[in-house]
């Protein structure tokens, strides 16, 4: 079952249909208590399980002519096993939503006029008339119609431009329509309406009259590379580009790899700038070329839509789909259908979820920039995107290419061991060299107005002077991090989350960046009500807003973070135009620092380098390692050399002298040591076990207290190491008190067998408990 209760039932099979109208793998409609669910049939019982006196209901009826292959249904069963869930939660998490649903009209085509019926009719109908639409859908002779057919979910509300919008502060309810749709991106018309409930047609429409929001059929509303697929014709692709002799000592073990079909895993190891793209996409033709097809990963949508573009014009004739996380439901649902049963060779160019979509036939799996953090979902359905992708690669016996400057520690620890081959790329393709890289103090203890110091604003100042370009990283978007209240001395704070509210200028709002809270600015203070506030540190809005005050009129600034972007299209809009070199500098937060190429950028700037360095995680100094030398990679890739600057408060910490080389393999014996000194992976198996309740439970501290003392003694039975629970380094999350125990054991089934006890104490309290396998959020 795909919904609450996530149950596996048992049901008869239909005397209507016959049975291979529900193969393993086709998506049914079952009666369930008074209505009707959507399951997926997954298998019959080897022996009859239930008791003669029970009467199983009846299978009602298929929700599609091709069911899912079996080995989609294997994945998901394995990735339930992992994380300790249920088959049918794991699948409602993949499909689609309009897959998921029973909302739905069937027609069938026979004598006369057609018939239509919904699902409710049909559990109606005497079993004579279920087995004449039967010998008609068994013949092709029917259709499903989804809920998507209809008006209000075919159109797109989207906006049309950023804050702040020029709205009265009376029209709360355009304020609050601009507002969920800033949040959410472009939705569909009956999204948008039924969230709002009554009134909400006028307030649309009056935005729309005002040019404030799009209102659009959604075919009209997808992006040129959301609409793009180009037919694959037979004939051999073409060669849009030479690899270099360098990378032609990489390429060709690689390509061999890959005809060998024996579902390997490799790590390609190259400086940034040294042309590992250029290599993916040879082995991506390799792979077309021999019938097979390809997954391009990326961990951002940014550096997808890059990789999307660079296949356009390498592989021109290649069929394309493009997958992420940003693309309306329907979009994405079409993909997903798009590719059942699909045979023919395309290539797939997305974010982690792409890994998901039923792809068949694959010879090639890329994961770029495979150390980011992004490719493990920490949230919801969790699960590590580098794992799903082995198991993958392994079932299709197709090569897996993990590509990075800057690789995870586990990952070079493996290719150290040999357990996978490694190839590297040590010279940038072209006249590009690796940039000189320089320190600068920050001050200590007072907060400046200039987070720029008086040296990087000169260098950056001389080098738009120059005709050449930017870029400056700082990890924390927003316009301020904290509001002071002048009157009583307090930081406005989130009630849910009891954390700093961050100022966007832009919006006239502060916000919880964890929960989304937010109120108007200037509001009162909620201690002592007055008006009077200090903005405290810089974000990427103040900086942008600095600099736009320090450079001439016509150095344009653009900025590049999630507030940024969040209009449909504009990161494209941004990336395309600091190509274009219609600005001189671009701001922005890690998004900007992997991936990009842009020739002309001879200074990049990292602002506050000591963001994450100190956070409560084994990992901080393989992240800032690895975040500031691919920011430092965005310098000096075209014919003029490039130079980087970065700002610290700590000059003496370890990780800045492997920084300034670029070096990588000296970081890694540095930080490989203080790892098997402290018992952590790649040493170790390690997961953090999450327990929760709510704020205002007066049982909550004594069944934390109880629930550790059961965990220590059951750690203790299987031979693992149980900290905590102790609070978690944010203690209070959204209305909710949180507690870690990390666990450290030399294995995972030990761990799955100490989680479950927890989930098996936990369900007698007013405990939340979930799971974190190999995690890398510590918050």
């Amino acid at each position: 079952m795909c919904s609450p209760p996530f149950a596996s039932l048992s049901y008869a099979l239909p005397a209507w249909l016959p049975a291979q109208a529900f193969s393993p793998g086709t998506r049914v409609a079952v009666p369930l208590g008074r209505g009707l669910r959507m399951g997926i049939v997954v298998g019959q019982p080897k022996e009859p399980t239930t008791p003669v006196e029970f009467v199983l209901k009846f299978l009602l009826w298929p929700l599609a002519a091709t069911a899912l292959p079996e080995w989609y249904i294997e994945l998901a069963r394995q990735v339930a096993h992992r994380q300790n869930s249920h088959l049918g939660q794991i699948l409602a998490s993949l499909l689609p939503a309009g897959l998921r649903t029973t909302k739905v009209r069937l027609r069938f085509f026979g004598e006369g006029k057609p018939q239509e019926h919904t699902l409710r009719d049909l559990s109606m109908l005497t079993p004579e008339e279920l087995t004449a639409l039967g010998e008609l859908w068994m013949a092709g002779q029917a259709e499903v119609c989804h809920s998507g057919h209809n008006p209000l979910d075919m159109e797109q509300c989207a906006l049309l431009s950023d804050p702040p919008w020029p709205v009265r502060p009376v029209a709360t309810a355009q304020m609050r329509m601009l507002e969920f749709l800033w949040e959410q991106g472009a939705v569909t018309r009956r999204k948008l309406l039924e969230n709002f409930g009554k009134g909400a047609q006028s307030t649309l429409s009056t935005l729309a009259k005002r040019n404030l929001v799009s209102i659009r059929p959604l075919e009209c509303a997808l992006t040129p590379e959301e609409k793009a697929t180009a037919a694959l014709v037979p004939e051999a692709l073409p060669q849009s580009f030479t690899l270099t002799p360098h990378q032609m000592q990489v390429f060709r073990p690689l390509e061999e790899a890959l005809l060998q079909k024996k579902g390997e895993t490799h790590l390609l190891f190259g400086i940034t700038g040294s042309g590992k793209t250029a290599l993916y996409l040879e082995l991506a033709r390799t792979a077309l070329n021999e019938g097979k097809s390809v997954l391009l990963l990326a961990p951002e949508v940014a550096l997808a839509f890059k990789l999307w573009n660079d296949t356009q014009q390498a592989l021109p004739k290649a069929a394309r789909y493009l997958f992420h996380g940003y693309q309306s439901p329907t979009v994405r649902e079409n993909t997903f259908r798009a590719l059942i049963n699909n045979t023919n060779p395309i290539i797939v160019i997305g974010t982690r979820s792409a890994l998901f979509l039923p792809l068949e036939n694959i010879g090639l799996i890329v994961l770029d920039e495979e150390h980011d953090s992004s490719f493990k979902q920490d949230e919801g359905f969790m699960y590590q995107a580098k794992e799903i992708a082995w198991y993958r690669a392994g079932k299709e016996n197709a090569l897996l290419l993990l590509g990075s400057a800057t690789p995870d520690v586990k990952t070079f620890h493996a290719a150290m061991e040999k357990h996978i081959p490694v190839h590297s790329l040590t010279q940038r393709v072209g006249h590009g060299t690796l940039p000189a890289v320089k320190l600068l103090q920050l001050p200590k203890g007072r907060i400046s107005d200039h987070l720029l110091l008086d040296e990087s604003r000169e260098a950056l100042r001389e080098t738009v002077k120059r005709g050449e370009q930017a870029i400056i990283l700082l990890n924390r978007r927003g316009y301020a991090p904290l509001m002071y209240c002048l009157h009583c001395n307090t930081v406005a704070r989130c009630p849910t989350c009891d954390i700093g509210l961050a100022y966007h200028k832009g919006r006239e709002r502060l916000l919880c960046h964890y929960c989304g809270y937010a109120i108007p600015f200037p509001s009162p203070c909620s201690q002592c009500k007055g008006m009077h506030f200090l903005p405290m540190g810089q974000g990427t809005e103040k900086l942008e807003e600095d600099l736009a005050a320090l450079l001439p009129p016509s150095a344009r600034v653009l900025r590049l973070d999630r507030d940024s972007t969040r209009r449909q299209g504009r990161m494209e809009e941004i990336l395309h135009a600091f190509a274009r070199k219609e600005a001189a500098v671009l701001v922005g937060t890690q998004m900007l620092s992997k991936g990009h190429h842009f020739p002309d950028v001879t200074l990049a700037i990292v602002a506050d380098a000591d963001i994450g360095l100190n956070m409560p995680d084994y990992r901080a100094a393989e992240r800032t390692f690895q975040l500031l030398v691919q920011a430092a990679g965005r310098s000096g890739r075209g014919e003029n050399p490039g130079s980087v600057i970065i700002q610290t408060r700590d000059m003496q910490h370890y990780c800045w002298q492997y920084v300034t080389n670029a070096d990588y393999e000296g970081f890694f014996t540095q930080e490989l040591a203080l790892r098997a000194k402290r018992r952590y992976p790649p040493f170790i198996r390690l997961a953090l076990i999450r327990i929760s309740y709510p704020m205002d439970s007066p049982e909550g501290e004594s069944e934390i207290a109880a629930l550790g003392t059961d965990l220590r003694a059951k750690a203790r039975e299987l031979n693992i190491t149980v900290l905590g629970p102790a609070p978690a380094p944010l203690p209070f999350l959204k209305g909710r008190r949180r507690f870690h125990c990390l666990v450290k054991a030399a294995d995972w089934p030990s761990i799955r067998t100490l989680f479950n006890a927890a989930l098996t104490l936990g369900g007698k309290t007013h405990l939340r408990v979930t799971l974190d396998l190999d995690p890398v959020n510590m918050l």
